[in-house]
C-alpha cells in the first residue's frame, strides 16, 4: 500500500502552551528541536518544562539531528486515508509517536533508519513525521 498524503488537524493554538510554543515555532523553521535536562544530561519527549527523569527545570533545547530509528508501529488500513503510526527512537535519545511516510506501507520494519519530514497540518505548523533512510 503506497504512502498518500492525508490531512493532518491541529488542535488550539500555538501560544496556547508555553512547554509546546518554541517547537511549534522551530517546525515552521523545518527543524526540531528536543529538550535536554542540564541536570542529568538525558533527552526527552514530549516537551515540558520539568525533566521527567530527575526534575530538573534547567533544560536546554536542541535541534535533533533528524536521524531516528522505527522501534514499533502498526498501518491504519482501514482509515479514510490508509497511514502509518510509528514510535521512532530519536538519535538523542527520546521516542516520539509520529507517522511513518513517502513509502510503501509493507516495508516498514522495525529497526529500520528514518529521516525527519514536516507535512503541512490544518490550521496550525508544520508536523514532525519520518520517511525511511
Amino acid at each position: 500500500m503506497a504512502y498518500q498524503q492525508r490531512k493532518i488537524p491541529f488542535v488550539g493554538d500555538i501560544n496556547s502552551n508555553p512547554e509546546t510554543k518554541r517547537v511549534f515555532e522551530a517546525a515552521e523553521r523545518g527543524k526540531l528541536l528536543v529538550p535536554r535536562c542540564n541536570a542529568c544530561g538525558k533527552s526527552h519527549w514530549y516537551p515540558r518544562a520539568i525533566c521527567p527523569h530527575c526534575f530538573s527545570q534547567d533544560l536546554s533545547w536542541n535541534e535533533a539531528s533528524g536521524r531516528g530509528t522505527i522501534y514499533s508501529f502498526s498501518v491504519m488500513r482501514r482509515a479514510e486515508v490508509p497511514y502509518a503510526m510509528a514510535y521512532v527512537t530519536l538519535e538523542e535519545g527520546p521516542t516520539m509517536m509520529t507517522n511513518i511516510v513517502d513509502c510503501e506501507f509493507d516495508s516498514v520494519k522495525i529497526g529500520q533508519p528514518v529521516t525527519l519530514r514536516f507535512v503541512p497540518s490544518e490550521n496550525g505548523p508544520p508536523v514532525p513525521v519520518f520517511a525511511p533512510a
